[in-house]
């Protein structure tokens, strides 16, 4: 990959961003940078931007989106970064993407792409999620269902379902995506930089085509 880009991967809970982004990333050799691990990082370093941060957490406020957008830009000031970088889980609002928008410049491009699931699609992957509590083996009633029902093929644990992968859970984080992050999406469609992949097709099929893009093919 020749040209300086951040490729920001947008799509709602289950659509399986954290798989492609890490994919992605070792396949076109740039970094993947995770919003939630650089909060975890600074908060764990007690970074002057950690502690900024800790105070609006601690006091109940939402951590205000320049400082996200600092720890952002410490984080992709990196080596690792140079040609390059994948955001996922960043920007959630619109107000966000503006301030990303505001600190890229050239020879910096941005561009998105958008994994499309229909919300029943996702609500059936996500309630279908069973994990062992007692060894982290995770299963799914439909895809990848345990020998014996609810017992851990590895540990002979009980399987259990998490609280927030309970369908209407699933459906509450869902509509909460559709109002604050999914017009997201829009301000990248305005911009003439947004891409969408079926990302009801197989896995693999949706990493051929999330990849064609990121290397200035044609991707979907």
């Amino acid at each position: 990959m020749t040209e300086r880009s951040v490729l920001v991967l947008l799509g709602p809970p289950g659509a399986g961003k954290g798989t492609q982004a890490d994919r992605l990333s070792k396949s076109v050799g740039i970094a993947h940078v995770s919003t939630g691990d650089l909060f975890r990082g600074h908060l764990s370093a007690n970074s002057s931007l950690g502690r900024a941060a800790k105070g609006y957490m601690e006091s109940g406020q939402l951590v205000p989106d320049d400082l996200v957008i600092d720890m952002l830009f410490d984080r992709v000031s990196k080596p690792d970064c140079e040609k390059g970088y994948l955001l996922d889980g960043f920007p959630r609002t619109v107000a966000q993407a503006q301030a990303l928008e505001r600190r890229i410049a050239p020879p910096w491009r941005q561009r998105a792409i958008e994994i499309a699931v229909p919300d029943e699609v996702l609500v059936a992957r996500i309630s279908g999620r069973r994990t062992c509590p007692k060894c982290n083996a995770s299963f799914h009633t439909v895809s990848l269902p345990p020998a014996k029902p609810d017992v851990c093929d590895a540990c002979g644990g009980a399987l259990v379902q998490r609280a927030d992968d309970q369908a209407d859970v699933v459906r509450k984080r869902l509509s909460v995506y559709r109002e604050q992050t999914a017009p997201v999406s829009v301000f990248y469609s305005q911009r003439g930089l947004l891409t969408r992949v079926d990302g009801n097709l197989p896995p693999d099929r949706v990493f051929e085509a999330i990849l064609g893009w990121a290397q200035n093919k044609k991707a979907g």
